[in-house]
């Protein structure tokens, strides 16, 4: 125990050490009702920031505090792993850190689509529940099963037909039978979402993605 307790105050596991207690002092905030579920989450996919970011990595359906959750928890026990088996044992000293900052780099990346497929797995679950079928169901696909009215379309979650949504309909834009779409926008006064074409979706991300890459490799618009 004691060896597990000193390896978790080592750099780099400290880092997820104080992470998980953080996240620990969260969940039981949300318990005792103190703190939102949706602590990350916003009405619209379309500004970036937290949950819009865990999205485009493939934690659609969950909150984006759950997410964050599986994640931190599976890159600790690597780098913890990786502390017992191996940096324990090397005289490293100043080394350390930039070993350490590969090592968080590493555990991350190894533990992403990890928590990614637990995340997908739990979605079924906590979908029966109210609270996980608001904002934290932004980025998710739906079918199109049918057109409620001129102003709404009733949705299934993918792979998920006891899962129902509400899409609202735009002008020129409203849901059709059969359709795959992706919800972008939560409107909290209608409980409805609205929706864009899943390939449409898919498109405008490849082409913000390609924006972004041409602008941290000329950010003041030169070529260098």
């Amino acid at each position: 125990m004691q060896t597990l307790i000193s390896a978790a105050l080592q750099f780099p596991t400290i880092v997820f050490t104080f992470l998980l207690a953080l996240i620990a002092l969260y969940w039981l905030l949300v318990l005792i009702r103190l703190a939102p579920l949706e602590l990350f989450e916003r009405d619209s996919l379309r500004d970036d920031h937290m949950a819009s970011t865990l999205v485009s990595l493939g934690f659609a359906g969950v909150p984006a505090t759950l997410a964050l959750s599986f994640l931190m928890l599976i890159a600790g026990a690597l780098s913890l792993a990786v502390e017992l088996l191996a940096l324990r044992w090397m005289p490293l000293g100043l080394l350390r850190v930039p070993v350490g900052v590969l090592v968080v780099w590493a555990a991350l990346a190894v533990a992403s689509p990890i928590a990614a497929a637990l995340c997908h797995a739990l979605q079924r679950a906590l979908h029966r529940y109210q609270p996980f079928k608001r904002r934290c169901l932004l980025g998710a696909t739906v079918v199109v099963a049918e057109r409620q009215n001129d102003e709404s379309a009733s949705a299934t979650l993918l792979n998920e037909p006891s899962s129902t949504v509400t899409l609202h309909c735009k002008a020129g834009d409203c849901p059709q039978p059969g359709e795959r779409r992706v919800l972008v926008k939560y409107l909290a006064k209608e409980g409805a979402y609205r929706s864009v074409l899943e390939q449409h979706y898919l498109d405008t991300r490849v082409r913000i993605n390609k924006l972004r890459l041409q602008h941290k490799q000329h950010p003041n618009g030169y070529s260098t």
